[in-house]
């Protein structure tokens, strides 16, 4: 659920922020004085190229920054990894690789950098907190994720973004640049490394501050997850995870003290909602039940 789009978006601020770095030291990054339009070509081609790249590393961030543990088919919670087969076969895609990781948040997510290489996760605390209807249910909307391609449409999205991030801050910095320079051509400006750190400096926060747009397009998406799952697992058990989640997961289940936290719930209101990548939970409840 929201994993999939925070994991996503750092990575991508990372891999940007490299890239960037590189063709600073390189001189491979484009002068504004070549013009606004090279500028812009420059700016799509490696902003699609991060965007893809962090695309790629997906499975690798979360296993890694998540310490994800593969759920034993044979354990427990077995269950779900046949569910996630079932589900997978009925799609005609290869399997999900499954795993948990501890914490005590009611949360899952998918990703991958393709429908036939990707992975699902659940928290310690879904399997812990919800019965087997509702987390088969949960299983089903991840597959559903993966099914719709939600991970390389999220790219190309974060591609469009990229780019102008890359632009703009390309852009504000050549003004700074030129305002301590003043009316004299060979006046010092802000240098050379600070320049280049100054740009990387802006697309971080660029990037933070286009956060919305990607957060919208996710909930846009979760509708059509929701009836993916629905298709897969049946209307019932999808909304009866739903509706297990807004009974359980509340801001008390996270650390109250990183309030930066509470922007990524699953159900948010006021500014929070902007940042949020998931729509209320009654509104998708709503939506399933309309069908």
């Amino acid at each position: 659920m929201i994993k999939r789009i925070s994991l996503f978006v750092l990575t991508n601020i990372l891999v940007l922020t490299l890239i960037s770095f590189i063709m600073n030291l390189t001189g491979l990054d484009p002068n504004i004085h070549n013009g606004y339009g090279g500028l812009a070509v420059f700016c799509l081609a490696w902003g699609g190229l991060g965007s893809f790249i962090s695309l790629l590393l997906s499975k690798w961030v979360a296993k890694r920054g998540m310490s994800l543990e593969l759920i034993d088919p044979h354990g427990p919670h077995g269950y779900v990894v046949k569910a996630v087969k079932e589900f997978a076969h009925k799609e005609g895609i290869t399997a999900p690789e499954v795993y948990y990781y501890n914490s005590e948040e009611l949360n899952a997510f998918a990703t991958g950098p393709s429908r036939n290489n990707s992975l699902v996760a659940f928290s310690s605390g879904l399997l812990r907190d919800m019965n087997e209807d509702e987390v088969v249910g949960v299983a089903a909307h991840e597959v559903a994720h993966i099914t719709n391609g939600d991970m390389v449409t999220m790219a190309l999205v974060q591609g469009v973004v990229n780019a102008f991030v890359m632009f703009i801050a390309r852009v504000v910095a050549f003004a700074i640049d030129n305002a301590l320079r003043g009316d004299d051509d060979d006046g010092e400006g802000l240098g050379y490394f600070a320049y280049m750190f100054l740009v990387i400096g802006l697309q971080a926060l660029f990037g933070l501050l286009t956060a919305p747009v990607v957060a919208g397009f996710s909930r846009y998406r979760e509708f059509r997850a929701d009836a993916g799952g629905a298709a897969l697992a049946g209307r019932d058990k999808m909304v009866a995870a739903l509706k297990a989640l807004d009974e359980q997961f509340s801001v008390d289940r996270l650390d109250n003290s990183q309030p930066a936290l509470k922007a990524m719930k699953i159900s948010g209101g006021g500014m929070m909602a902007l940042l949020s990548t998931h729509p209320p939970i009654k509104k998708r409840i709503e939506a399933l039940e309309k069908k």
